[in-house]
């Protein structure tokens, strides 16, 4: 029999502090929740027990606080945001036919030791922990699982006898006896003053045990040191082996059998999974079926009704003036009417004539649940879709912005809507959901006060970005394979200056080889070291490489291969049969409201190097036409200026005075006739850095200068900037009280951080808070000029099409003889975006490429 017991607090914490801060929208922590069933979830996939049991610690003392009172003292209580989820852990656990186990006066390491050593003979035990404790425990019907978290995902080691010798030189019961010399800090456990575990693994594993090491301690080759420290430690030595050795006789049930999982209560586990917002979670554990009764009040089964009369179907809706539909790529569309699902194929006779009246009538409300590919599919027909009225995953989005992902039906499962049963066709299933779910996501828009949002930003934009993904960009694909070529040489004389530099040849693309090449070889100094060796990341070399030229190469080097592999060899791979490069531009994936790019990611094409900018060339407007670039002035600063209300800034915007000379004149205390370019780029380093939170230390190593220098320019910018240190203020007040921070237009990000007691989470969430209205006004505001410079085109009957957006710029490939109208065009609408208290400046220029484009 395999039998897992499972040390709940260990894991829990594991899980809590090895994933990001998850909440539900109403604040309540879950990620330790989430993690904990990821990790049990994976090591019952992995080892198949057909037992589990479950120990978790009590807050009263145990027999070890009656040997020692200082036993666990000065340990951090629990955080209450790690605290608030214990209870619903415990009670998830239950539903899901977990067994709990707990014993007042023992701890959780008390009853796995107990569950182990006293189960029977030929029983496979596995103790799953995050404490090295347990390692004591291990023999040949016991292994432990020690289980950790890295980047948000579960990692399980385990430890058999071999393991732990080879990786301690002692056997599992010998841990302990090294413990009992070392002692252990976090447990307050004395152990023998000046003892570390060096000393003590090498007394052990030389001696045996602390029994053996007293019993000859004047005879032993000692050093004389030591084996007074050993003297005159003795006896916390032996309390110190009472305190960490594990009770294997807790008064609890042993036998493996008495903690056979049991079948779930699975209606109560989705609803408390739901209420959680957990819902894949709900899958993961096959609880479907079994929909939860607190969030679905039923489950009705799915009528499928197939329509062989296209016109009938049409003249339907027509009189309803709604739909509620779904299309899929086989070209079928379900479509809810009278509770039931009516399913109209591409084979019908009269179809092509219904699909072109249904797009195009604009009396048909129509609600969807991914309209921009809807949109593409339209563009790809030569169809014009019209009155697309709501999207389900747009309307997810704004409400709640940090999810991963807006299927219809984890929406139904957030918003307590009935899923129907029975139907295999997911389509069919979302068609039924959609009028009961936007009624609800409706009353929630509303509840928000995003309905404006909604409506003027985000409804609008989905028919430009699926115009976008369908123009692409036209590229020189015999231009960039070139780029690449010649790369190959800029990369293979970086590389040998690396190796000449070292003395000899290795892996430069090993973080390992390329760390003992620079710190041991070189003997550079490290900036950090971790377990595995010096850390070569760019954080830790960039700020060597202004004294140590072969780090500078090392650098180049890198920065010469990303170019080529992803930038070269990567966009060739992606170009089009007619030349041109389609990027997927995501609506949804930001909790700022930005637009991402992905396959190919064009918003990340670099631009600080010159040779990054060189890409730019090989994006070209296609024959007859020219790129038109309109890219928006300081949008951010100029935000903060309306938005803080700061004077200075205000003034100095109003007037066409330059700010970071501004700045830089507020801040060194002179003129802003005799401000240096030197001093003019320290003050755009604090200009951009200030409302983001950036530290001293890292505004010291932005612009080189000392850390107590940086802290005064800070001081300084916030002395004059006044509004901008009340802004900051402010608006972190504000999302401590209410939970979120917010833009201009009413888009929302929650920030569950702002009440973590950890320090470091907690800043980041007031980092956030400041800068989550600059940046995120500043993308409503890239938004509602798509749309502005979009519907002016077309009102105005021109061919130039906006191609692509990249943070605040926009590009249009226009006709030659179109481009001072759409140039003016471009800039009219884009100024013209917001009303603020400063003006919007726009920037425009064009050329045959990207590169002699943005000017």
């Amino acid at each position: 029999m395999r039998f897992l017991v499972v040390d709940g607090n260990s894991i829990l914490n594991r899980a809590f502090y090895g994933i990001k801060i998850l909440t539900t929208k109403d604040g309540r922590f879950t990620n330790g929740i989430y993690g904990f069933l990821n990790m049990l979830l994976k090591i019952e996939e992995e080892y198949a027990p057909q037992a589990v049991a479950v120990a978790f610690d009590l807050p009263a003392p145990t027999f070890r606080h009656q040997l020692y009172a200082d036993y666990k003292a000065g340990r951090k209580g629990m955080p209450e945001e790690l605290a608030q989820q214990l209870p619903v852990l415990k009670e998830l656990l239950d539903l899901l036919g977990y067994s709990i186990v707990v014993r007042e006066g023992y701890e959780a390491d008390d009853i796995l030791g107990t569950l182990a050593k006293q189960s029977p003979k030929g029983t496979q035990v596995y103790l799953a922990t995050g404490d090295r404790d347990s390692f004591q425990l291990v023999d040949e019907q016991i292994s432990v699982l020690y289980t950790a978290t890295k980047m948000g995902r579960p990692q399980t080691v385990c430890y058999d006898p071999e393991r732990i010798l080879a990786e301690y030189r002692v056997t599992p019961p010998q841990l302990l006896d090294i413990k009992a010399l070392m002692g252990d800090s976090s447990d307050n456990i004395p152990g023998v003053a000046g003892i570390g575990q060096k000393t003590a693994g090498d007394l052990i594993s030389r001696f045996g045990s602390v029994d053996a090491l007293y019993e000859q301690l004047d005879a032993l080759d000692i050093k004389p040191g030591v084996k007074e420290k050993l003297r005159a430690g003795r006896e916390s030595c032996l309390l110190s082996r009472e305190l960490g050795k594990i009770d294997c006789a807790a008064p609890i049930e042993t036998d493996p059998e008495q903690y056979s999982k049991q079948p779930a209560k699975g209606r109560a586990a989705a609803a408390l999974l739901a209420d959680l917002e957990m819902f894949q979670m709900i899958g993961r554990l096959k609880l479907d079926e079994t929909a939860p009764q607190e969030t679905v009040r039923e489950q009705p089964e799915l009528i499928v009704r197939e329509e062989t009369q296209a016109a009938s179907l049409l003249a339907r809706l027509r009189s309803d003036k709604v739909s509620y539909f779904t299309r899929t790529s086989d070209g079928t569309y379900f479509v809810a009417l009278d509770g039931a699902v009516v399913a109209l194929s591409a084979n019908t006779t009269d179809f092509p004539l219904f699909e072109r009246e249904f797009f195009e009538d604009e009396n048909i409300a129509k609600y969807a649940c991914e309209s921009k590919g809807l949109y593409s599919y339209a563009l790809q027909q030569g169809l014009r879709l019209s009155a697309i009225a709501g999207d389900a995953g747009i309307m997810g989005y704004l409400l709640n912005p940090n999810a991963s992902e807006y299927s219809v039906q984890r929406l139904a499962q957030e918003y307590g809507v009935p899923v129907p049963q029975g139907i295999a066709a997911q389509e069919a299933q979302q068609a039924a959901i959609l009028p009961a779910l936007f009624a609800v996501l409706r009353e929630e828009i509303e509840k928000n006060g995003q309905t404006p949002l909604l409506a003027d930003i985000e409804m609008p934009l989905i028919p430009v970005l699926a115009q976008m993904e369908h123009e692409g960009f036209a590229v020189d694909k015999p231009g960039i394979a070139a780029f690449g070529s010649a790369l190959e040489g800029e990369i293979d004389w970086a590389e040998q200056e690396v190796y000449n530099q070292v003395g000899y040849r290795f892996n430069l693309n090993s973080p390992k080889q390329l760390g003992e090449a620079l710190f041991e070889k070189l003997g550079i100094p490290a900036k950090k070291k971790t377990k595995t060796g010096f850390s070569t990341n760019a954080e830790a070399l960039e700020g060597l490489q202004y004294a140590y030229p072969v780090v500078a190469d090392v650098l180049q080097y890198r920065t010469l291969t990303k170019l080529k592999s992803t930038y070269c060899d990567g966009l060739v791979k992606v170009i089009g049969p007619d030349g041109r490069i389609r990027s997927t531009l995501n609506q949804t994936e930001t909790r700022t409201g930005r637009i991402s790019s992905t396959e190919p990611n064009l918003q990340n094409i670099p631009v600080r190097s010159d040779l990054g900018r060189e890409l730019r060339r090989f994006f070209r407007a296609k024959e007859g036409c020219v790129l038109v670039d309109a890219d928006y002035s300081q949008i951010e600063l100029r935000v903060l200026a309306h938005i803080a209300q700061d004077t200075v800034m205000l003034e100095a915007f109003n007037q066409g005075q330059d700010i970071h000379t501004i700045t830089a004149s507020q801040v060194f205390r002179i003129p802003p006739e005799t401000v240096t370019p030197l001093m003019r780029s320290r003050a755009k380093a604090v200009n951009f850095g200030i409302v983001y939170g950036i530290s001293a230390f890292s505004l010291s190593q932005d612009i080189g200068v000392t850390r107590a220098e940086a802290d005064r320019y800070i001081k300084s910018y916030l002395e004059h900037y006044a509004g901008v240190r009340d802004y900051m203020e402010r608006v972190t007040a504000q999302a401590k009280e209410h939970g979120y921070a917010q833009t201009l237009f009413g888009r929302r990000r929650s920030l569950p951080e702002l009440h973590a007691s950890d320090f470091n989470t907690r800043a980041f969430g007031e980092r956030v808070a400041r800068n989550m209205p600059i940046q995120g006004t500043a993308a409503d505001i890239i938004k509602l000029a798509m749309i502005r410079v979009s519907r002016r085109l077309e009102k105005e009957n021109l061919l130039a099409k906006l191609i692509l957006q990249v943070h605040d710029e926009l590009i249009v490939e226009a006709p030659l003889e179109e481009e001072p109208a759409v140039a003016r065009i471009v800039k009219e609408e884009m100024e013209a975006a917001a009303q603020l208290d400063v003006a919007l400046c726009v920037d425009v220029h064009s050329g045959q490429t990207w590169y002699d484009a943005k000017g």
